[in-house]
């Protein structure tokens, strides 16, 4: 027999209408009660008829999300761990990989901004025009970018930023270079800006501006030998993708890391972990992002309706130090 609601609330020990509340509208319960009724409906394989809420609340119990890159592995993370808890919720998610093109994320709302509640747009590189308009068709929540218009969860890129550039300031690193990701990325100018602020604020520092390049593997390897040229030390990486290109690369020049050059970068995929050396990445929590976001998109539902300002998240980071940094080296970096 398939369990019901009211079979819910009585594993939970919570009513009816707050179980209803907790798996349509989360934010409105305590994180407590919200987990106890989670856990009550897992354990049952209780599924909310959506239908059946359609009728009542006009929703279809459908979200879309975007995401620039597939392939990039914290982006598939961030992926999985958004579906699954959209599965906790009742909701059926739609997947679209735009694959870094902005007008793509536009045709994606436009196309289905009749048939979700939402659209959760990861890391999107549409123009502020092209978003705002898009939140007028549809609730919108943005992930890695933030406006004021627009509902947003976004990493502490400051924050991860201090956390970096301490460690490798305390390891005595004094010339350090900043790897940029793609220019039209909200998230590349946020760590750009954080990382000129804080070498700035640090004593005997010197900050490079190393360029922008592409947020893969490719670009990593693009970027290593203007790294060996620039008479840095160390490295902080827009991405691990980048980071681990940058260290393949010098390896087949014979660039020790660390001992000529310390790496730093954000995401910590799980590929930071098995290459050698272990790369020191600033991490986000993305089972927080998830939730953050599901809740931000059920607010803006309401925020719809009521004129009320969309919310907006700052998810905490950590500095995970692994192999990848090491004390400032006492010669250059002699290439191969």
């Amino acid at each position: 027999m398939r369990a019901t609601a009211n079979d819910v609330a009585v594993l939970a020990r919570v009513s009816v209408s707050t179980v209803s509340r907790a798996l349509s509208s989360p934010h409105m319960v305590s994180p407590p009660t919200l987990q106890k009724v989670q856990q009550a409906a897992d354990q049952l394989g209780y599924l909310p008829n959506r239908a059946a809420r359609g009728l009542v609340t006009g929703r279809t119990g459908n979200i879309a999300l975007t995401i620039p890159d597939l392939n990039n592995p914290y982006f598939a993370g961030l992926t999985k761990e958004i579906q699954e808890q959209a599965r906790v919720r009742g909701l059926q998610m739609f997947l679209a990989d735009i694959d870094e093109d902005p007008s793509a994320e536009l045709q994606v709302v436009e196309a289905v901004a009749t048939q979700v509640d939402g659209v959760l747009l990861c890391s999107p590189r549409a123009g502020t025009d092209e978003l705002l308009a898009a939140a007028g068709r549809t609730p919108v929540v943005m992930l890695n970018r933030a406006m004021s218009a627009v509902a947003s969860v976004v990493p502490d890129h400051r924050d991860g930023m201090i956390q970096g550039l301490r460690h490798l300031w305390a390891l005595g690193h004094t010339e350090i270079g900043y790897v940029g990701g793609p220019r039209n990325s909200w998230s590349n100018t946020a760590r750009q800006g954080a990382f000129l602020e804080v070498v700035a604020e640090l004593d005997g520092v010197h900050g490079r501006d190393l360029g922008s390049f592409q947020p893969y593997f490719s670009g990593g390897v693009a970027a290593a030998d203007i790294v060996f040229a620039s008479a840095v030390t160390a490295v902080v990486v827009y991405n691990d993708l980048m980071a681990l290109g940058l260290l393949d690369r010098a390896q087949r020049r014979g660039v020790h890391v660390p001992e000529e050059l310390s790496v730093v970068s954000f995401d910590d995929i799980p590929f930071a972990r098995s290459v050698t050396p272990h790369l020191s990445s600033v991490a986000t929590s993305r089972e927080e992002m998830a939730r953050r976001a599901l809740d931000a998109l059920a607010a803006t539902q309401e925020a719809a309706a009521s004129s009320e300002e969309p919310p907006h998240h700052v998810v905490p980071v950590d500095l995970v130090v692994r192999d990848s940094t090491g004390p400032r080296p006492t010669s250059p970096i002699r290439p191969a």
